[in-house]
């Protein structure tokens, strides 16, 4: 199976980006209740909680990233992901393969 990539999108408006680092492990939380938007995905780190949440829009995903409403029906309410990249832009995560629904197929 390939890996589902995804991107971190406004840390900026919780601890920056500077700390993430490849293969970090990141929790994926979806937020069905968030008034904003209704596939909603907050990344945490453990004893930080939220960092930013997987990106929703093709101007803040990079490169070949699912955007949230697309890795939304993919995982189940809680999933891990791995850094691959940090970038100016945005951090690039993929999914870990254990929390992808059996009936994913890329």
């Amino acid at each position: 199976m390939s890996k589902i990539f995804f991107t971190i999108a406004g840390t900026n408006h919780y601890y920056g980006h500077d700390f993430f680092k490849p293969d970090m492990t990141v929790k994926l939380v979806k937020e069905p209740d968030n008034e904003a938007d209704s596939e909603a995905i907050k990344v945490e780190l453990e004893g930080l909680g939220c960092v930013g949440y997987v990106a929703n829009s093709p101007y803040t995903t990079l490169g070949d990233s699912y955007s949230a409403g697309r890795l939304y029906d993919k995982i189940g309410d809680v999933a891990e992901g791995i850094v691959l990249y940090v970038m100016q832009k945005g951090v690039l995560c993929y999914v870990k393969e254990e929390y992808l629904h059996s009936h994913v197929k890329n």
